[in-house]
């Protein structure tokens, strides 16, 4: 493969973070219920997750931190620097332990999806095998604590993910100028709304933010690996992009079917193409599950560290302790079947608080040239920046208004 397109670098750990099972179930209620309309909506979370990836790629390489340790750094008020502390804290470390029972349990519906059950009786309790098994395999990866391994494994299963859902979307025979059409023309069907917004919400991840400074920093150390950075983030997100449109290209093969999953994907198109489709979506789907499983207490642990001051370490206790305590949050909760519902509102409150002004401290830092030198933003950079800021900005509202049931 051409060296400028190898898919390799905190890239790709980035795009195996966004694509979870939220992604891939948004992304399939999408396409059942607008077909190829809204794709567009994916093609402006694509450049909007560039834009802002991009940026937090550059604060890693030229500061040789992690974005939350710049950020606390940045700011000498001890006041809103312990807001930024604490909002950092809560929304990404009890956020992403919130979110783990979800990526666990995706990967366990890919799993069941390919026809492989399995649960444990203790006592009166019932649990679910494939939850352990999982959550054993990330303990593994991330125990290991070597970057190079982590991104050879994380390669493979996106690979894998890939593969499945763009084959599968093949399969459906797609309608070409079609989708062109939905990827290039915004178009705005009644009740749409909400979808879009949680389109480009399930995209534009906060955490991702953190998870690609602080790699950024541990791969590469010198700023004239600067256009190597870039491009690792364009073919990542990129294809990251492809393969949500590829679900939802799958899923308008059944437009009008009750789907609530990728699981009832799975099952609605085996009728239409055969067992294979099945399969290749109970793939993509543990595949999805698997990686989220390994990246959100990964990028837990890097934010506490960053907040702390702790040195980098990817194999000390307490950067082991941190992402193990998430991990096994997660494990429990999807393996009794327990759906942690007040923790993940209070994560999404978090989250819908801490998107904009994430964004916000980012343009602030990339202008900051005692932090970024010679590589500050430009005008027209700052431009597009702002633009996307409004749009996270209406995400973070939109999202905090649904939890307290106002939309």
């Amino acid at each position: 493969m051409n060296n400028k397109f190898k898919l390799s670098g905190p890239g790709v750990l980035v795009a195996a973070a966004f694509i979870g099972p939220g992604t891939v179930t948004v992304c399939t209620i999408t396409g059942a219920t607008y077909g190829f309309t809204l794709l567009w909506a994916m093609v402006l979370s694509i450049i909007a997750t560039i834009v802002l990836q991009e940026m937090a790629a550059r604060i890693g390489l030229v500061s040789g931190k992690g974005l939350a340790g710049v950020i606390r750094d940045s700011l000498s008020n001890k006041i809103t620097q312990t807001f930024a502390v604490i909002l950092m804290l809560s929304a990404i470390a009890i956020g992403n332990a919130a979110y783990e029972a979800g990526n666990i349990s995706g990967g366990v519906l890919g799993i069941e999806a390919l026809g492989f059950s399995s649960s444990l009786s203790l006592g009166t309790l019932d649990i679910n095998s494939w939850s352990l098994v999982l959550g054993i395999l990330a303990s593994i990866i991330l125990f290991i604590g070597n970057y190079k391994v982590l991104e050879r494994i994380l390669v493979t299963l996106v690979i894998i993910m890939s593969i499945a859902f763009v084959t599968t979307a093949f399969v459906t025979k797609p309608d070409i100028l079609a989708v062109l059409k939905g990827s290039f023309i915004p178009s705005f069907p009644d009740g749409s709304l909400l979808t879009i917004v949680a389109l480009v919400g399930t995209t534009v991840v906060p955490y991702n933010l953190f998870l690609h400074a602080s790699l950024v920093s541990e791969k590469w150390r010198n700023e004239s690996d600067l256009p190597a950075a870039r491009r690792d983030t364009f073919v990542a997100v990129i294809l990251g992009g492809l393969v949500s449109m590829a679900i939802i290209i799958c899923a308008a093969a059944i437009q009008g079917s009750e789907i609530k999953n990728a699981a009832d994907l799975a099952q609605s198109l085996e009728p239409l193409f055969g067992d294979y489709a099945r399969y290749f979506i109970g793939l993509g789907l543990g595949a999805a599950g698997l990686t989220s499983a390994i990246t959100a207490p990964l990028a837990a642990a890097y934010v506490v560290q960053g907040c702390l001051g702790w040195k980098r370490d990817l194999k000390s206790a307490k950067f082991r302790a941190v992402w193990l305590t998430i991990l096994m949050l997660g494990i429990v909760f999807s393996s009794i079947g327990y759906s942690p519902v007040e923790i993940i509102q209070f994560a999404q409150v978090a989250n819908g608080v801490l998107l904009p002004i994430i964004a916000g401290y980012l343009i602030w830092i990339v202008n900051k040239r005692d932090v970024l030198g010679n590589y500050v933003n430009s005008s027209l950079q700052n431009g597009i920046s702002i633009v996307i800021w409004l749009i996270v900005f209406v995400l973070g509202a939109r999202t905090i208004l649904k939890v307290f049931g106002l939309l």
